[in-house]
Protein backbone atom coordinates (compact mmCIF):
# COMPACT_ATOMS: atom_id res chain seq x y z
CA UNK A 1 0.00 0.00 0.00
CA UNK A 2 1.41 3.55 -1.04
CA UNK A 3 2.48 5.80 1.78
CA UNK A 4 -0.61 8.05 -0.36
CA UNK A 5 -3.36 5.69 0.84
CA UNK A 6 -2.96 5.76 4.38
CA UNK A 7 -1.65 9.61 4.81
CA UNK A 8 -3.62 10.88 8.17
CA UNK A 9 -0.89 13.32 8.81
CA UNK A 10 0.54 16.82 7.59
CA UNK A 11 3.31 15.02 6.92
CA UNK A 12 4.21 11.56 5.80
CA UNK A 13 6.16 9.77 8.45
CA UNK A 14 6.73 6.63 6.09
CA UNK A 15 8.84 8.55 3.59
CA UNK A 16 11.69 9.16 6.40
CA UNK A 17 12.61 5.72 5.55
CA UNK A 18 13.22 6.82 2.15
CA UNK A 19 15.82 8.91 3.37
CA UNK A 20 13.63 12.56 3.38
CA UNK A 21 14.30 14.97 5.62
CA UNK A 22 9.88 16.59 6.03
CA UNK A 23 11.32 20.04 7.18
CA UNK A 24 14.41 20.37 4.52
CA UNK A 25 13.98 23.68 2.41
CA UNK A 26 11.26 25.16 5.02
CA UNK A 27 11.60 28.39 6.97
CA UNK A 28 12.95 29.02 10.28
CA UNK A 29 10.09 30.35 12.57
CA UNK A 30 11.11 33.70 13.54
CA UNK A 31 8.88 36.92 13.49
CA UNK A 32 11.35 38.37 11.13
CA UNK A 33 10.53 35.51 8.68
CA UNK A 34 7.01 36.05 8.85
CA UNK A 35 5.08 37.51 4.95
CA UNK A 36 1.90 38.55 5.65
CA UNK A 37 -0.87 37.45 3.90
CA UNK A 38 0.57 33.84 4.04
CA UNK A 39 -0.64 30.88 2.97
CA UNK A 40 -0.40 27.83 4.48
CA UNK A 41 -1.42 24.39 2.77
CA UNK A 42 -3.79 23.05 1.78
CA UNK A 43 -3.14 19.72 2.52
CA UNK A 44 -5.75 16.74 2.75
CA UNK A 45 -5.75 14.28 5.26
CA UNK A 46 -8.13 11.15 5.89
CA UNK A 47 -9.99 10.67 8.69
CA UNK A 48 -9.58 7.19 9.02
CA UNK A 49 -9.15 4.64 11.91
CA UNK A 50 -6.49 5.10 13.19
CA UNK A 51 -7.05 8.87 13.30
CA UNK A 52 -9.87 8.77 15.17
CA UNK A 53 -8.15 5.96 17.67
CA UNK A 54 -5.13 7.83 18.24
CA UNK A 55 -7.29 11.27 19.07
CA UNK A 56 -9.53 9.34 21.69
CA UNK A 57 -6.16 7.65 23.37
CA UNK A 58 -4.38 11.61 23.31
CA UNK A 59 -7.83 12.64 24.79
CA UNK A 60 -9.13 9.45 26.80
CA UNK A 61 -12.20 10.22 25.08
CA UNK A 62 -14.20 6.89 23.80
CA UNK A 63 -17.42 8.01 23.16
CA UNK A 64 -19.23 5.32 21.25
CA UNK A 65 -20.13 8.02 18.20
CA UNK A 66 -16.42 7.85 17.00
CA UNK A 67 -15.38 4.29 18.30
CA UNK A 68 -19.03 2.68 17.39
CA UNK A 69 -21.83 4.88 15.70
CA UNK A 70 -23.53 8.17 15.98
CA UNK A 71 -26.77 9.75 15.52
CA UNK A 72 -25.70 11.13 11.93
CA UNK A 73 -27.11 8.15 9.61
CA UNK A 74 -25.57 5.61 12.14
CA UNK A 75 -22.02 6.60 10.57
CA UNK A 76 -18.91 6.85 12.95
CA UNK A 77 -17.60 10.70 13.49
CA UNK A 78 -14.78 12.77 14.43
CA UNK A 79 -14.19 14.17 17.44
CA UNK A 80 -15.27 17.62 17.45
CA UNK A 81 -12.40 18.94 17.81
CA UNK A 82 -9.93 16.25 16.22
CA UNK A 83 -9.03 18.57 13.14
CA UNK A 84 -8.42 21.20 15.32
CA UNK A 85 -4.31 20.43 16.21
CA UNK A 86 -3.79 19.89 12.36
CA UNK A 87 -5.29 23.08 11.73
CA UNK A 88 -3.25 24.92 14.21
CA UNK A 89 0.12 23.03 12.92
CA UNK A 90 -0.57 24.00 9.24
CA UNK A 91 2.13 26.74 9.39
CA UNK A 92 4.44 23.66 9.95
CA UNK A 93 4.05 23.01 6.21
CA UNK A 94 5.71 26.29 5.66
CA UNK A 95 7.81 26.96 8.86
CA UNK A 96 10.35 24.06 10.27
CA UNK A 97 8.54 22.20 13.27
CA UNK A 98 10.91 20.84 15.20
CA UNK A 99 12.84 24.74 15.43
CA UNK A 100 9.13 26.14 17.07
CA UNK A 101 9.46 27.14 20.54
CA UNK A 102 6.11 29.01 20.18
CA UNK A 103 3.35 29.47 22.48
CA UNK A 104 -0.73 29.48 22.08
CA UNK A 105 -2.39 31.91 23.54
CA UNK A 106 -5.87 32.05 21.81
CA UNK A 107 -7.82 29.37 19.92
CA UNK A 108 -11.43 29.78 18.19
CA UNK A 109 -12.81 26.82 16.40
CA UNK A 110 -16.68 27.16 14.80
CA UNK A 111 -17.94 23.44 14.12
CA UNK A 112 -19.95 23.45 11.31
CA UNK A 113 -20.59 19.50 10.72
CA UNK A 114 -18.90 16.75 11.73
CA UNK A 115 -16.42 14.84 10.09
CA UNK A 116 -16.92 11.40 9.22
CA UNK A 117 -14.97 8.29 9.18
CA UNK A 118 -12.81 7.93 5.66
CA UNK A 119 -13.47 11.39 5.13
CA UNK A 120 -10.84 13.24 3.04
CA UNK A 121 -10.63 16.63 4.35
CA UNK A 122 -8.86 20.01 2.84
CA UNK A 123 -7.10 22.22 4.85
CA UNK A 124 -6.45 25.77 4.15
CA UNK A 125 -4.97 28.69 6.01
CA UNK A 126 -3.50 32.02 6.18
CA UNK A 127 -1.91 33.91 8.55
CA UNK A 128 -3.57 37.21 7.70
CA UNK A 129 -2.14 39.49 11.13
CA UNK A 130 0.99 40.14 12.85
CA UNK A 131 2.24 42.51 15.64
CA UNK A 132 4.01 43.14 18.97
CA UNK A 133 2.85 43.33 22.42
CA UNK A 134 5.27 43.62 25.35
CA UNK A 135 8.28 42.29 23.32
CA UNK A 136 6.82 39.63 22.17
CA UNK A 137 5.67 38.89 18.50
CA UNK A 138 2.06 37.64 17.76
CA UNK A 139 0.99 36.08 14.42
CA UNK A 140 -2.68 35.19 13.37
CA UNK A 141 -3.99 32.44 11.58
CA UNK A 142 -7.47 32.14 9.92
CA UNK A 143 -7.75 28.41 8.50
CA UNK A 144 -10.83 26.03 7.42
CA UNK A 145 -11.49 22.41 7.30
CA UNK A 146 -13.47 21.48 4.32
CA UNK A 147 -15.02 18.10 3.44
CA UNK A 148 -15.08 16.17 0.47
CA UNK A 149 -18.73 17.31 -0.65
CA UNK A 150 -17.45 21.05 -0.21
CA UNK A 151 -18.86 21.98 2.81
CA UNK A 152 -17.40 23.19 6.07
CA UNK A 153 -16.25 21.12 9.11
CA UNK A 154 -14.57 23.75 11.06
CA UNK A 155 -13.54 27.35 11.00
CA UNK A 156 -10.03 28.44 13.00
CA UNK A 157 -8.91 31.45 14.29
CA UNK A 158 -6.26 31.07 16.56
CA UNK A 159 -3.40 33.63 17.73
CA UNK A 160 0.57 32.58 18.62
CA UNK A 161 3.64 33.73 19.80
CA UNK A 162 5.72 32.43 17.29
CA UNK A 163 9.48 31.79 19.08
CA UNK A 164 9.63 32.62 22.72
CA UNK A 165 10.91 31.22 25.69
CA UNK A 166 7.66 29.85 27.12
CA UNK A 167 8.82 29.40 30.54
CA UNK A 168 9.56 32.78 31.27
CA UNK A 169 5.93 34.68 30.08
CA UNK A 170 3.73 31.87 31.05
CA UNK A 171 0.78 33.31 33.07
CA UNK A 172 1.19 37.09 31.50
CA UNK A 173 -2.55 36.25 29.74
CA UNK A 174 -6.09 37.63 30.68
CA UNK A 175 -9.70 35.65 30.81
CA UNK A 176 -11.27 38.24 29.75
CA UNK A 177 -12.60 38.85 26.28
CA UNK A 178 -12.66 42.69 26.29
CA UNK A 179 -14.16 45.83 27.73
CA UNK A 180 -17.41 45.27 28.90
CA UNK A 181 -16.88 41.47 29.00
CA UNK A 182 -16.92 39.43 32.32
CA UNK A 183 -14.00 37.78 33.60
CA UNK A 184 -14.05 33.85 33.90
CA UNK A 185 -13.28 32.81 37.03
CA UNK A 186 -14.42 29.39 37.41
CA UNK A 187 -15.82 30.08 40.36
CA UNK A 188 -19.80 28.84 40.86
CA UNK A 189 -22.31 28.50 43.97
CA UNK A 190 -21.81 24.82 45.84
CA UNK A 191 -25.74 24.82 45.05
CA UNK A 192 -26.06 25.54 41.37
CA UNK A 193 -28.31 23.30 39.25
CA UNK A 194 -27.17 21.10 37.17
CA UNK A 195 -27.20 22.00 33.02
CA UNK A 196 -30.41 20.03 31.90
CA UNK A 197 -29.84 19.94 27.56
CA UNK A 198 -33.73 20.42 27.70
CA UNK A 199 -34.01 23.29 29.39
CA UNK A 200 -31.26 25.26 29.97
CA UNK A 201 -31.18 27.90 32.57
CA UNK A 202 -28.31 30.52 33.33
CA UNK A 203 -26.41 29.70 36.31
CA UNK A 204 -27.04 25.65 35.16
CA UNK A 205 -23.86 24.13 35.46
CA UNK A 206 -21.94 21.29 33.32
CA UNK A 207 -21.01 17.94 34.71
CA UNK A 208 -16.76 18.38 35.03
CA UNK A 209 -14.29 16.53 33.17
CA UNK A 210 -11.45 15.18 34.94
CA UNK A 211 -8.39 14.66 33.30
CA UNK A 212 -4.83 13.94 33.79
CA UNK A 213 -3.13 14.29 30.80
CA UNK A 214 0.05 11.95 30.77
CA UNK A 215 3.73 12.36 28.76
CA UNK A 216 2.42 9.55 26.24
CA UNK A 217 -1.09 11.16 25.37
CA UNK A 218 0.76 14.80 25.60
CA UNK A 219 3.66 13.32 23.00
CA UNK A 220 1.37 11.40 20.55
CA UNK A 221 -0.73 14.63 20.05
CA UNK A 222 2.03 16.44 19.73
CA UNK A 223 2.99 15.09 16.75
CA UNK A 224 5.31 12.47 17.82
CA UNK A 225 4.80 9.86 15.37
CA UNK A 226 5.31 12.42 12.57
CA UNK A 227 8.95 12.83 14.46
CA UNK A 228 8.69 16.37 14.99
CA UNK A 229 9.87 17.24 18.28
CA UNK A 230 8.93 19.87 20.69
CA UNK A 231 7.84 21.33 24.09
CA UNK A 232 5.43 19.14 24.58
CA UNK A 233 6.92 16.03 23.80
CA UNK A 234 11.13 16.08 24.72
CA UNK A 235 12.12 16.46 27.64
CA UNK A 236 15.21 18.31 26.38
CA UNK A 237 13.44 21.23 24.69
CA UNK A 238 11.12 21.76 27.20
CA UNK A 239 13.61 22.44 30.03
CA UNK A 240 15.52 24.66 27.48
CA UNK A 241 12.41 26.51 27.37
CA UNK A 242 12.24 27.13 30.72
CA UNK A 243 9.46 23.93 31.91
CA UNK A 244 10.28 21.49 34.61
CA UNK A 245 9.11 18.04 32.53
CA UNK A 246 6.91 18.80 28.75
CA UNK A 247 3.76 21.00 28.54
CA UNK A 248 0.21 19.82 27.23
CA UNK A 249 -0.86 21.98 24.63
CA UNK A 250 -3.06 24.35 25.01
CA UNK A 251 -5.04 22.52 21.94
CA UNK A 252 -5.22 19.24 23.64
CA UNK A 253 -6.98 21.56 26.62
CA UNK A 254 -9.35 23.00 23.79
CA UNK A 255 -10.07 19.33 23.11
CA UNK A 256 -11.32 18.65 26.24
CA UNK A 257 -13.20 21.61 26.64
CA UNK A 258 -15.03 20.15 23.20
CA UNK A 259 -15.29 16.44 25.09
CA UNK A 260 -17.26 18.93 27.66
CA UNK A 261 -19.86 20.30 25.00
CA UNK A 262 -19.95 17.75 23.02
CA UNK A 263 -21.28 15.58 26.30
CA UNK A 264 -23.38 18.47 27.31
CA UNK A 265 -24.98 19.66 23.78
CA UNK A 266 -25.18 16.26 22.12
CA UNK A 267 -25.48 16.59 18.87
CA UNK A 268 -26.00 19.98 18.17
CA UNK A 269 -22.78 20.69 19.41
CA UNK A 270 -21.75 19.62 15.93
CA UNK A 271 -23.78 21.58 13.73
CA UNK A 272 -23.66 25.03 15.18
CA UNK A 273 -21.34 25.02 18.16
CA UNK A 274 -18.53 27.31 19.42
CA UNK A 275 -15.37 27.74 21.70
CA UNK A 276 -13.00 30.88 22.02
CA UNK A 277 -10.60 30.07 24.97
CA UNK A 278 -7.49 31.83 25.87
CA UNK A 279 -4.65 30.01 27.51
CA UNK A 280 -3.61 31.24 30.62
CA UNK A 281 -1.17 28.97 32.44
CA UNK A 282 0.78 26.29 31.27
CA UNK A 283 0.12 22.59 32.67
CA UNK A 284 2.56 19.70 33.18
CA UNK A 285 1.82 16.39 32.20
CA UNK A 286 0.91 14.19 34.58
CA UNK A 287 -0.95 16.81 36.19
CA UNK A 288 -4.79 16.46 37.20
CA UNK A 289 -7.09 19.03 35.30
CA UNK A 290 -10.82 19.28 35.77
CA UNK A 291 -13.17 21.45 32.69
CA UNK A 292 -16.14 22.86 33.66
CA UNK A 293 -18.44 25.34 32.58
CA UNK A 294 -21.75 26.91 33.36
CA UNK A 295 -24.85 28.50 30.95
CA UNK A 296 -24.47 32.62 31.04
CA UNK A 297 -27.24 33.14 28.75
CA UNK A 298 -30.37 31.50 26.71
CA UNK A 299 -32.05 32.65 23.62
CA UNK A 300 -34.27 31.07 21.13
CA UNK A 301 -31.73 29.59 19.06
CA UNK A 302 -29.18 28.79 21.61
CA UNK A 303 -27.47 28.50 24.65
CA UNK A 304 -24.17 30.08 25.73
CA UNK A 305 -21.36 29.42 28.32
CA UNK A 306 -18.41 30.03 30.17
CA UNK A 307 -16.28 27.09 30.44
CA UNK A 308 -12.43 26.79 31.53
CA UNK A 309 -10.07 23.98 32.69
CA UNK A 310 -8.46 24.86 36.05
CA UNK A 311 -4.90 22.96 37.28
CA UNK A 312 -4.57 20.71 40.63
CA UNK A 313 -3.11 24.48 42.65
CA UNK A 314 -6.71 25.82 41.66
CA UNK A 315 -5.29 27.94 39.13
CA UNK A 316 -6.91 28.31 35.68
CA UNK A 317 -5.27 27.53 32.45
CA UNK A 318 -7.83 27.84 30.33
CA UNK A 319 -10.62 29.84 30.11
CA UNK A 320 -13.09 30.46 27.36
CA UNK A 321 -16.69 31.10 26.14
CA UNK A 322 -19.19 28.83 24.12
CA UNK A 323 -22.28 27.98 22.73
CA UNK A 324 -24.26 25.56 21.06
CA UNK A 325 -28.02 25.89 19.12
CA UNK A 326 -30.48 24.83 21.55
CA UNK A 327 -31.61 21.06 20.54
CA UNK A 328 -32.54 18.16 22.91
CA UNK A 329 -28.74 16.01 22.91
CA UNK A 330 -28.93 12.40 20.99
CA UNK A 331 -26.55 10.25 23.70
Amino acid sequence: MSSENVRRDLTDPLSVAEGVDPEAGLKEPLFENLDIPEALGPVTVRIDDHKIKRFAFTQDDHHPWHLDSSPFEGRRIAHAALLGNDLVQLFTTVYAASRVVGLHTEEQLWFDSPAFLDETVTLAGTYTEAYERRGQGYVVMEATATGQDGRSVLRHRGVEILRTRPGDIAGRGSSAPGAGSRRVTGEVPSDAPAFDPAAPRPGQVLTPLVKCITTEQAAVFSRVGEYVRNIHNDLDLARKAGMRVPIVQGQQQFGVLAELLTRATGTAFFTGGWIRAKFLNTVDVHEPIEAGGVVTAVDRDKTEFEVWVRRADGKLSTAGWAGAPLQTPNR
